[in-house]
């Protein structure tokens, strides 16, 4: 097999590891936790208070297939969910059904809304896009 000195400089390595983390077995302390982990705790922490209807939506806004359009309607779920009433939820349903590239052009204003479409849900998610959250 291979020569035992071949390993040497790996052993030195994992040894001054250990000394330097302070823990018997080797192992690193776990890093901090980030922004986004807090974000996600707060978020996890909201959905509890919704009723199912409202966790699917969200879910939904953000797993469109296209990144553009999940941060678009995610946020704008995240920050108005809880406050939409059931025919809101009903006409963001029908929004959310629409094919992402059309959306996506209705929303940039670069093509024509269709009628049905054009409702206060959809001006609220227009105003959200371009100015942020309220």
């Amino acid at each position: 097999m291979f020569p035992k000195w071949r390993n040497a400089p790996r052993d030195a390595t994992m040894r001054r590891m250990r000394l330097k983390s302070g823990t018997a077995r080797g192992y690193r302390d776990p890093p901090g936790t980030s922004g986004l982990l807090a974000l996600e705790r707060n978020v996890t922490e909201d959905s509890n208070a919704l009723d199912d209807r409202r966790k699917r939506l969200r879910f939904r806004a953000w797993h469109r297939g296209t990144r553009e359009m999940d941060l678009v309607l995610g946020r704008f779920v995240d920050a108005n969910v809880a406050a939409l009433s059931d025919e809101e939820i009903d006409t963001l349903e029908a929004l959310m059904e629409v094919p992402d590239p059309e959306l996506y052009l209705w929303i940039a204003g670069t093509a024509d809304v269709p009628s049905n479409y054009d409702t206060a849900v959809f001006r609220k998610v227009v105003d959200f896009h371009r100015n942020g959250p309220q």
